[in-house]
């Protein structure tokens, strides 16, 4: 009898135990390293990354995990620049913004909107270990 109870035990906790060994993997997340594109590079590290555009410059402030069709959608800033001297004293032009993408392999698709203004930056696609072509401000 003590046996059977010891079974019926066992088995009531092992749904629990697959459960809490699922809780501790990790998601999937955008591989680390050098992202680049036209007009853009992205630093992926596995807390978020740093963003580099043409004329602008900007951060991912989490882990980029993708879903189970290869997507993400991360929070961050995007710093608008401008060509010439920056003066002291002066605020960055930094807003919040959204970072929609999908990743297939070594080949991201990235879309950039400026949050509080809903203004789309852009579309860009990027290869991982791939230089960027970026044209800096002036």
């Amino acid at each position: 009898m003590l046996r059977a109870a010891r079974l019926v035990a066992l088995v009531a906790l092992l749904p629990a135990a697959a459960c809490g060994s699922l809780a501790g993997t990790d998601a999937p997340r955008v591989p680390s390293g050098t992202w680049g594109g036209d007009r853009i590079r992205l630093y992926v590290t596995s807390s978020g990354a740093k963003i580099e555009y043409d004329c602008a410059h900007g951060t991912i402030d989490e882990a980029i995990v993708v879903d189970g069709t290869s997507r993400f959608s991360v929070a961050g800033t995007h710093t608008f620049e401008r060509g010439g001297s920056i003066r002291s004293g002066k605020a960055p032009d930094r807003h919040p913004a959204r970072y929609n993408g999908r990743v297939v392999g070594d080949t991201m698709e990235i879309t950039v909107t400026v949050a509080d203004t809903n203004r789309r930056i852009g579309r860009f696609m990027l290869f991982l270990n791939h230089s960027a072509r970026l044209m800096k401000c002036r």
